[in-house]
């Protein structure tokens, strides 16, 4: 019996100062990459341009995607080969996942933060309740 292939995310967080062809070229290579070593995508994200935590070579923002798949390592070799040289990529990781991991969230919704909540109210906290004495 086979093993199983494992699930590996690919997040890449692209320029976007590129244009958008340079960068749906971008992503079509990486999944013909993926494809033509003998691996498999089984779900793609764009999460949208998003603030960098810190600033790459001087710039603040990213269009982040997620790829995930399974594959030989033959894939990773040659996704790290090519990404690391192409002009475009700000920066990308690959991530492999255990088994059981959920799957990647749908950061796209407009789902109100559940803090926003949380400061809107303006009841004080409960105060936490005393411990019975010992008998």
């Amino acid at each position: 019996m086979a093993a199983a292939k494992p699930t590996y995310d690919l997040m890449v967080l692209l320029d976007t100062e590129a244009a958008d062809e340079q960068r749906a070229k971008i992503l079509a290579d990486a999944e013909r990459l993926i494809t033509s070593n003998g691996g498999e995508v089984t779900s793609k994200h764009d999460w949208g341009v998003r603030p960098l935590a810190f600033e790459i070579r001087h710039k603040a923002t990213a269009d982040y995607h997620l790829l995930q798949f399974q594959g030989p390592p033959a894939v990773l070799d040659a996704l790290n080969r090519t990404l690391h040289i192409t002009d475009g990529v700000t920066r990308f990781r690959i991530i492999k996942l255990r088994p059981g991991t959920p799957p990647a969230p749908d950061v796209r919704q407009d789902v109100p933060a559940p803090r926003a909540a949380e400061e809107g109210s303006q009841e004080p906290a409960p105060a936490p309740a005393e411990p019975a004495p010992a008998a």
